[in-house]
């Protein structure tokens, strides 16, 4: 099926923020570009932060976004395989998407070949030098006690807050994300140099960065990052002739080469 078809990845959705109105438009954008794939896509790859929090309990889950899930539900019944990585905003997924439409939850990095394309994948939080202040928070959120602790919480108030400082965790950070730092100062393109020196891959692929990117590593090895849905509506698409980092118009994004 693959030969005929196209390998399709996106990223960082952050859908609940910063409102809910803002969010049901961006969710429809969303749900009507994976319509259009959904004929020619092999495999959906979404690679985290496709909400700005979420958590499992028992018996609850975060209202809304059925939309969404329902649109991912049509393509699994479809046969189209959906692997789902964990972001820093929705590090809590357990078994729920599994559980409704099949998907494979990825916690870490995913080594796949398509095409015969060798991929590294990740959501790219915690990745590279730096950022010390936010791997240690990673360490007590993803910490299982911490959980336990989370869940004796009644969800209108652990989801309530959780939102919360999820929203003033993005605002925060919205307008660095807009920066192109450059390679010395990049902290997954440091990463991809780091695993190219004794791992040869065509692509190495993330999310988390918000500001689309393709960068050259080696000669025939890149960085990718997928940009966002919040401003760029940017997604990357793999065929037998290669990737593209392509926009909502079909525009490709141009390669950062400094």
């Amino acid at each position: 099926m693959e030969d005929q078809k196209k390998i399709y990845f996106l990223s960082d959705f952050h859908l609940g923020a910063p409102s809910f109105e803002e969010s049901l438009i961006r969710e429809k954008k969303i749900v009507s570009f994976l319509e259009t794939i959904q004929n020619e896509c092999a495999h959906l790859y979404l690679m985290g932060d496709l909400f700005d929090f979420w958590f499992e309990y028992k018996n609850a889950i975060p209202k809304g976004f059925i939309r969404l899930l329902g649109q991912l539900a049509r393509m699994s019944d479809n046969g189209i395989p959906i692997t789902i990585f964990k972001g820093n905003h929705d590090l809590w997924m357990e078994e729920y998407f599994t559980k409704e439409f099949n998907a494979e939850i990825i916690t870490h990095e995913l080594v796949r070949e398509h095409f015969g394309r060798q991929l590294y994948m990740h959501h790219g939080d915690g990745l590279g030098p730096g950022d010390h202040g936010y791997k240690f928070i990673k360490k007590i959120f993803t910490n299982p006690f911490f959980k336990w602790c989370f869940h004796r919480l009644h969800p209108n108030f652990g989801i309530g807050l959780a939102n919360y400082f999820s929203n003033m965790s993005s605002k925060k950070s919205r307008v660095k994300d807009e920066i192109y730092l450059g390679k010395d100062n990049e902290w997954l393109v440091q990463h991809c140099q780091e695993i190219s020196k004794t791992n040869d891959y065509d692509y190495m692929i993330f999310g988390h960065r918000h500001l689309p990117l393709k960068i050259k590593i080696k000669p025939n090895s890149y960085y990718i990052n997928l940009g966002d849905w919040l401003s760029h509506y940017t997604y990357a698409v793999l065929d037998e002739n290669g990737l593209q980092l392509l926009n909502l118009e079909g525009v490709h994004v141009a390669e950062q080469v400094n």
